[in-house]
């Protein structure tokens, strides 16, 4: 078995639809990227860049249209919340994110175990499951930056495979997939690729790792605050078929570009012979987990996507 990261791997797909004109405006982003944004941020360093990109979003953010769905997304999750605590959090959902961005230039300086910036809680189990090498299913959400979970898993089972959800554009895609290569985490990409790299990696004993707190079409229903919401099922049918443990990870940001990480109790999914039922069970225990975290840091989730279905939001009355 090797320790060394999958390589770069990218859906054709993205590409080779593109028109010309489509790959003129990638190139012109990608020249604002690294203008405007990526080496300014890099002469701030990261607490300033923290500070900054917080600032400009909690400015940014509410003029945007995902403000809408932020705030109807708050309205579902906590329906006792009057008006003001909405638009705090709201506010602080923005911050999170311009703190996040600030954050990402300066990513080989929050190194989870050298820099001083970052307590990892339950270090002896990604060291039990390194040693192992039976292999396990990671599972958790966009807390606080969602970039430093991962490196946290890498620097200590270096043959761990993440899943990565490929960017449109296609040179600030490489340019993140080399800073998260380079800042030690590995990467496979979605739709389908993504699907079969993760299936090799678990048959040869190497974990895996999957952001399980998104809107998935083709999920299953399962509760979240109370509402049923479409929610991956891989996790749990990959834990299943290779019977290995399911390992929920949180992150909390503790202060700018600082953070803590805590791997949980490992579980394994009940198999009782009624596959769909067993992966409805631990997709709603999953769903738990993701729920208790977001309530302890309402602040720090990113509550910018559609969640939840437009009949849940009807019914809640935040449409």
């Amino acid at each position: 078995m090797t320790d060394t990261p999958p390589a770069y791997v990218r859906p054709k797909d993205i590409d080779n639809r593109a028109s010309l004109w489509q790959r003129i405006q990638w190139r012109l982003e990608t020249i604002a990227w690294d203008v405007i944004y990526w080496w300014p941020m890099k002469l701030l360093g990261p607490d300033k860049a923290s500070d900054f990109g917080g600032w400009v979003m909690t400015k940014i953010g509410p003029r945007l249209s995902q403000h809408k769905t932020t705030v109807h997304n708050l309205k579902l999750a906590f329906p006792d919340w009057g008006e003001d605590k909405i638009n705090r959090t709201a506010l602080a959902a923005w911050e999170s994110a311009g703190r996040t961005a600030g954050e990402l230039p300066h990513l080989p300086a929050i190194d989870p175990y050298t820099s001083g910036r970052v307590d990892v809680v339950g270090v002896e189990r990604l060291d039990a499951i390194n040693a192992s090498r039976k292999g396990a299913v990671f599972i958790s959400g966009h807390f606080a930056n969602w970039e430093i979970m991962p490196a946290a898993i890498c620097k200590r089972i270096p043959h761990a495979v993440m899943t990565y959800r490929a960017l449109n554009n296609p040179h600030i895609d490489r340019r993140i997939n080399k800073l998260r290569h380079d800042y030690g985490t590995g990467t496979a990409a979605p739709k389908g690729i993504g699907t079969r790299e993760l299936m090799r990696a678990l048959a040869r004993g190497a974990p895996i790792a999957l952001m399980n707190d998104q809107k998935f079409r083709e999920g299953v229903a399962a509760p979240f605050f109370g509402h049923d919401a479409m929610t991956a099922q891989g996790p749990t049918r990959l834990a299943l078929k290779y019977g290995v443990p399911i390992v929920p990870v949180s992150t909390v940001r503790t202060g700018p570009a600082r953070f803590r990480v805590e791997i949980h109790e490992p579980f394994i999914p009940e198999d009782t012979g009624d596959t769909e039922a067993d992966i409805l069970r631990t997709v709603k225990r999953i769903n738990d987990f993701l729920e208790a975290c977001v309530r302890a840091q309402p602040g720090q989730w990113f509550w910018q996507h559609r969640r939840w279905p437009k009949d849940a939001r009807r019914e809640a009355g935040v449409i």
